[in-house]
């Protein structure tokens, strides 16, 4: 029975394995996949027979036939199958799931606004770079926290794409000049 589609019977049954482990609406949600799944299997294991005996009745040229026929309906089955699954998008989401993310967005936000203030020198000036991150994190913070959390976020996101290239940033490399004193004693040398 595992031998029209290996792959999908192995699906099927790493999915049943899988929904075994599982219970209220997991369970659920998995069961109804894996019914759909073993439902669409056996219509192919019943295609499959039946077309398996009509091509042993038929002669060789037209066995050929047929069995492009039945890939052209293998793979147009295949299509409707894929069609009928639900999508990543239609699944229920957790509300445990965006309870833990907002917790967590907010919980990192006000870490990295305590970071910033540790690295703040006591007596900083006004123009203090670090003073200016702080205070603009802190105000942001103030003003609203949501778009504190997705600012972080965003810059978060940047400092692990810079991670990945590397971390090393090409840096453009001024022209060296000569001090304007330095030329006019060459002069007098050559004089």
């Amino acid at each position: 029975m595992d031998r029209l589609d290996p792959v999908r019977f192995g699906l099927i049954d790493a999915l049943e394995r899988r929904a075994s482990r599982h219970g209220g609406d997991a369970r659920r949600v998995l069961d109804a996949r894996l019914d759909a799944l073993v439902a669409a299997y056996a219509d192919d294991v019943e295609r499959a027979s039946s077309a398996t005996a009509a091509a042993g009745e038929k002669d060789t040229q037209r066995e050929t036939a047929n069995g492009l026929a039945d890939l052209n309906d293998y793979i147009a089955n295949q299509a409707r199958a894929a069609r009928a699954m639900p999508r990543a998008g239609a699944w229920p989401e957790l509300e445990m799931l965006d309870y833990f993310r907002k917790t967590w967005s907010r919980v990192s936000a006000e870490r990295q606004v305590r970071q910033s203030r540790d690295q703040v020198p006591t007596n900083a000036g006004p123009l203090n770079s670090s003073s200016l991150v702080h205070r603009s994190l802190s105000l942001m913070r103030e003003l609203s926290p949501g778009y504190l959390e997705q600012f972080l976020s965003y810059v978060d996101a940047l400092s692990w794409m810079e991670q990945l290239n590397g971390g090393d940033a090409p840096v453009a490399q001024k022209e060296t000049r000569r001090p304007v004193a330095a030329k006019k004693s060459a002069k007098s040398r050559s004089r």
